[in-house]
């Protein structure tokens, strides 16, 4: 497996309407090239536009052709159209990060049975042929508990603050939160509620406030979704009572952090390079198109300046690729990123 690389690019452009097309040509296939559909949570989230970043890169290597296609909103509905997009173009490949488990399979079963290669990326769906995994499940979720604990003095309540209640990847990692939370180092601290905030800022800003007006005594929240960590920061740093009282930490992109962490409001946070899972992304479902893999286990794929990937047994029993362990970012290295 590869060391993990953490690319420094310039400022993400935001993707503006719903649909966002672009083609390359490489040098080592025909110009023409094959067209794959990245079907992010939406076009809004600066987290996804780097995502879909990393497979526009990825597939300009190859001389394929990506289409960025979404709705503005965090919800399975919203993603419908792009999918049937996908099929009425016949592309060789879509490439989604899943707002809900099972509510698309019937349109990417559509997808796959008339051979359009389905992959999953970031949040997983359970009607594809493979899952490209940010970093392992368990760990993430671990890891988060065991960061914010270290920063509570393992003591006090904590809440929550997730993207959309369906979400498979915020829900999978709360999972590993609460089993992480059974240990016995942890029994003097207390999760409270669960909030939604649905990777919309105002929303997750909300519920920022809403928790804190429910538990006077809340001492730490714990966000796992790049746009409820940045705006629940957002308030915390111009709130006079509660600024550098609360701990919070999460999953967070360095660009849109590193100000709170320069003015005490965020101690530490954690992620992946998100155009790094793009790119990955990319280069896996072209190898699908390219029969190179067809998503068992044990079967290895080039994925450029990555390096060599192997596709092994996920925790539900289906195959998966890893990009990569999460990434601890404080003071002392925030700067150093630019995603």
């Amino acid at each position: 497996m590869h060391k993990h690389r953490w690319a420094v690019f310039a400022a993400a452009f935001l993707v503006a309407g719903a649909v966002v097309a672009a083609s390359f040509a490489g040098p080592s296939r025909s110009t023409a090239g094959k067209t794959f559909y990245f079907i992010p949570k939406d076009t809004l989230n600066p987290y996804e536009v780097i995502a879909d970043r990393g497979g526009k890169l990825a597939l300009t290597e190859l001389g394929d052709k990506q289409v960025v296609q979404s709705g503005t909103e965090d919800t399975a509905a919203a993603q419908q159209p792009a999918v049937q997009a996908a099929i009425q173009a016949r592309a060789a490949g879509i490439v989604i990060a899943g707002n809900d488990p099972d509510a698309l399979c019937p349109a990417l079963k559509q997808a796959q049975a008339a051979g359009t290669h389905v992959i999953a990326f970031d949040s997983d769906v359970n009607c594809r042929e493979l899952f490209i995994n940010q970093a392992d499940t368990e760990t993430i979720g671990r890891s988060q508990i065991a960061l914010l604990a270290k920063m509570m003095g393992y003591k006090g309540e904590f809440a929550i603050l997730s993207a959309a209640s369906t979400a498979t990847n915020q829900n999978a990692w709360i999972k590993y939160m609460k089993l992480e939370l059974k240990k016995p180092r942890y029994k003097n601290m207390k999760l409270v509620k669960i909030y939604y905030g649905n990777d919309n800022p105002a929303q997750s800003r909300q519920a920022t406030v809403a928790m804190l007006q429910a538990y006077p005594n809340l001492k730490g929240i714990e966000s796992p979704t790049t746009v409820g960590i940045s705006s629940a920061a957002q308030y915390l740093s111009t709130s006079k009572k509660y600024k550098k009282k609360i701990v919070l930490t999460g999953l967070g992109l360095p660009s849109q952090m590193k100000k709170y962490v320069h003015d005490g409001t965020v101690k530490a946070f954690a992620l992946w390079n998100p155009e790094d899972l793009g790119y990955l992304a990319g280069y896996a479902v072209s190898a699908f198109a390219d029969g190179k893999i067809k998503g068992k286990v044990g079967e290895t794929f080039k994925a450029g300046k990555l390096g060599t990937y192997k596709i092994i047994l996920g925790p539900d029993k289906r195959p998966q690729v890893i990009l990569g362990p999460p990434y601890v970012f404080t003071i002392k290295n925030v700067d150093k990123f630019k995603f």
